[in-house]
């Protein structure tokens, strides 16, 4: 029986995922419906170094191929990495020319994918974009590469990540000594034009570990000490530097999973908790939330200028929806929101401050 670009005799499907942590975790319920539509098909993931420690862990991938694509001899190698595994077909998940070029280069017979960027001589199975109105959430654009590969009307569109045992006792090393529950603050983000002040992430700090005696735990990538020493420097609590901890992407999966909140910029470790389920508070300014849409239950968007007429997109508009315009008052109150239940936390010890240190 065909099922579009590939056949239910397909023994073995690499996937080339996107570069973005984000990105990565909102392709798992595309290799999840993979997995469950060709269940004796062998799933291949191509990921950037680092990314792997996502993916890790997750029942439907059979095995993890991590090589940096940036560079012509990055190319090249991931494009023997690929020939090495000899895949029946490749499907890629990034839009671009680099990507399709790599599959080509395997000699992988069947190159699925989007039909755009000057790429479908490369394809031998393409798609068009469905158009839309407007910004298109990237899980659905994922999502509706699945539908049209597999033939399919929909698929289940939830995130979903597992913790391996080396994650969670990387995790409980860094958190050892922290003997109440906590919060994570995720003040970085790729530009700087995304990022909530450093004040204001260490106003809610001191006000939400006063409140409610909660723990206050700052994240971010290697690249991004600056941005959370300064959330330290700034907060007359104590706030706990998880990049001095040496904190991975593995070990943040644990943490966040553990975390009775995340309040965070558009970046990455968002999606990382809606995945584990963990509440969040999530701060768009520039970048418009519905290109990242997800749908969570148990997370508060809040965006820097909530007046913006629906048919103009925030990214167009970066003096307008300057990041600066979020209040401290909004983001504790999504917060208190959330945390619900841990005001029955007020009366255990008290929180430790930089006085008390």
């Amino acid at each position: 029986m065909s099922l579009a670009g590939i056949t239910n005799d397909t023994k073995h499907l690499a996937v080339l995922c996107p570069s973005w942590v984000g990105d990565v975790v909102m392709a798992t319920p595309l290799l999840r419906a993979f997995h469950e539509r060709l269940p004796q098909t062998k799933i291949t993931v191509a990921v950037r170094p680092g990314l792997d420690e996502l993916l890790v862990g997750l029942p439907w991938i059979s095995e993890i191929i991590s090589c940096e694509t940036k560079s012509l001899i990055g190319m090249v190698k991931m494009a023997k990495l690929l020939r090495t595994a000899k895949p029946d077909a490749i499907l890629l998940l990034p839009n671009s020319f680099r990507s399709a070029l790599v599959a080509k280069l395997s000699g992988t017979k069947t190159r699925i994918g989007y039909q755009r960027d000057g790429r479908s001589w490369l394809l031998t199975q393409k798609y068009p974009v469905r158009k839309s109105e407007n910004p298109l959430p990237t899980l659905d654009y994922y999502a509706q590469l699945a539908e049209l590969v597999l033939g399919v009307d929909k698929i289940d569109n939830q995130m979903e990540l597992r913790i391996t045992d080396d994650q969670q006792q990387q995790a409980n090393e860094l958190l050892k000594d922290i003997d109440r529950p906590f919060i994570v603050l995720n003040p970085g983000a790729n530009k700087p034009a995304k990022r909530w002040s450093a004040e204001c992430f260490a106003a809610i700090a001191d006000k939400l570990s006063s409140k409610y005696n909660l723990a206050v735990l700052v994240t971010g990538s290697p690249a991004e000490k600056d941005v959370t020493q300064a959330v330290v420097d700034e907060a007359k609590s104590q706030v706990i530097d998880l990049i001095k901890r040496g904190v991975t992407l593995g070990s943040l999966k644990a943490i966040l999973k553990k975390a009775k909140l995340l309040i965070t910029n558009d970046t990455g470790p968002r999606h990382i908790a809606a995945a584990l389920g963990t509440p969040l508070v999530s701060l768009f300014g520039p970048t418009d939330y519905r290109w990242t849409a997800i749908n969570c239950h148990n997370e508060r968007v809040l965006v820097s200028e909530p007046f913006l007429p629906e048919q103009l997109i925030a990214d167009d508009y970066p003096k307008i929806c300057n990041m600066q315009k979020i209040t401290v008052g909004d983001v504790l109150s999504a917060s208190k929101e959330l945390l619900g239940d841990c005001a029955q936390l007020k009366d255990a010890k008290p929180p430790t401050t930089k006085a008390s240190k």
